[in-house]
């Protein structure tokens, strides 16, 4: 059985920002870089803010609302547009594409489907809302598509002495929030996996358990696995790591 927990939201601002070279006219909030699996989905957080203060060529809710993935480059041309991998307004894209996010309420969340190696690139976001068309060329996602996603182990205590508790966890990124992986351990059979959502709006799913030190367990060596489901369930994907205490 699996929970999910959420995780304390934080207020951050658009990273690139401070460095952008001019005044942009539309900005988007994600994770600056983001891995992907291989044969799996993946969901991108996404919140876009506008700082323009023309009254004319403002962002509106009330008018119908389009968006805009493109790769590579922000260009935007009626000529050029072999960038444009995903357009709302049109029937056929070139990506298998949806935007789950609200527009209206500024909510640009996307889902990939089954990426693969040629997704590896920068992405730049858009919208089309009226007069108001501007492109968030401040801030580029970068994708990075793996062919397997490593757990990580982390044992709570640094310094470990005998009889004393430990809580060890295993973690693992959940790109593809609708199959996340299953985390496997030596520590114990068929863990609870724990779902949690990062400040970012990305996913982790997470095992844990506390131990007491022994002459025993002196250096005994974890295993932790992580088995994505890929290609819409048919095959799997497994990764593992091990620690020593």
């Amino acid at each position: 059985m699996e929970t999910v927990s959420m995780l304390l939201s934080l207020l951050f601002v658009s990273g690139a920002l401070a460095d952008c070279p001019k005044k942009a006219d539309l900005y988007i909030t994600t994770p600056q870089e983001i891995e992907a699996l291989s044969g799996s989905c993946l969901m991108i957080p996404c919140k876009f803010s506008s700082l323009n203060t023309k009254t004319e060529n403002t962002f509106s809710s009330t008018r119908t609302t389009f968006g805009v993935w493109m790769k590579s480059n922000f260009n935007f041309l009626q000529q050029q547009r072999s960038n444009v991998i995903y357009n709302i307004s049109e029937t056929v894209n070139k990506y298998q594409i949806n935007i789950t996010g609200n527009l209206s309420q500024k909510n640009c969340t996307t889902l990939f489907s089954r990426v693969n190696a040629t997704y590896t690139d920068k992405y730049y976001f858009r919208i089309e809302n009226g007069p108001f068309r501007a492109t968030a060329e401040c801030d580029p996602l970068q994708i990075n598509v793996k062919d397997s996603l490593s757990p990580r182990i982390k044992i709570s205590k640094v310094n470990l002495k005998e009889k004393e508790s430990v809580t060890i966890s295993c973690s693992a990124f959940t790109p593809c929030p609708h199959s996340p992986p299953k985390l496997t351990w030596s520590l114990q059979q068929d863990p609870h996996n724990n779902r949690e959502e990062n400040t970012d709006g990305t996913f982790t799913t997470q095992i844990q358990e506390t131990i007491t030190l022994s002459d025993k367990r002196d250096g005994y060596n974890i295993s932790c696995s992580a088995t994505y489901p890929v290609n819409e369930g048919r095959d799997v994907r497994t990764a593992e790591t091990q620690e020593t205490l």
